[in-house]
């Protein structure tokens, strides 16, 4: 890790903490209604993982380890809701978005943004992290390749849940479920092992409207 790490991180959880303690900002959070029951993305076999992803797993072996006695699927209550929309916020407002080239000098490397500034993947693996910290079944959040609106390669997290995969952004910090993103569904890690599986390029019906 970067020097600094451990307190960028805490710097972060410890916010979110004050955030989601503070009485009158907690009661309003736990009043979102849950998101509708829809139907998740099928994995297709297996997939070839991110070179990038590789070199993070060796760097942060607990971050990519998938524990099969976890949950598969997020069962969501008011309270862990609230928690996913308020990390999910909390993150997208303290991360400042810059891309590998810029910052580092290197065309991809993932992390958990440590010093405050990450690209897309950085920022999902951070909620992952900080998730996890709060309970949330790891195995149950895959980091995910799709094309977005642009027509280039992006990262966000999917939330595999009992109400249907749902994807925390860096572009939004609307959650929204995965066929509404606009997004094409490339690949993302396997729940059953420290290795990815294919979406086989599902399209979500917001970006055929949008053709």
């Amino acid at each position: 890790m970067r020097g600094g790490s451990v307190l960028k991180v805490l710097g972060v959880a410890v916010g979110l903490c004050a955030g989601l303690l503070g009485g009158a900002a907690r009661a309003a959070e736990a009043a979102l209604p849950l998101p509708a029951i829809e139907a998740g993305a099928t994995p297709l076999g297996a997939a070839k993982p991110i070179a990038a992803w590789v070199t993070f797993c060796q760097a942060y072996a607990a971050e990519c380890a998938v524990d099969r006695a976890e949950p598969a699927r997020i069962s969501l209550t008011p309270a862990l809701w609230s928690t996913i929309v308020a990390v999910n916020k909390r993150v997208n407002k303290s991360v400042q978005a810059m891309t590998d080239q810029d910052h580092l000098g290197t065309p991809d490397r993932w992390d958990l943004a440590e010093d405050g500034i990450g690209d897309c993947e950085d920022f999902q693996l951070l909620k992952r992290h900080l998730l996890a910290a709060a309970g949330l079944p790891k195995r149950a959040m895959r980091m995910t390749v799709v094309i977005d609106e642009k027509g280039e390669g992006h990262a966000v997290l999917t939330l595999i849940t009992d109400r249907g995969d749902l994807v925390l952004d860096n572009k939004t910090s609307q959650i929204l479920p995965w066929h509404r993103t606009g997004y094409v569904f490339v690949k993302r890690e396997s729940q059953d092992a420290t290795a990815w599986v294919s979406l086989g390029g599902l399209t979500s019906p917001a970006m055929t409207a949008n053709r």
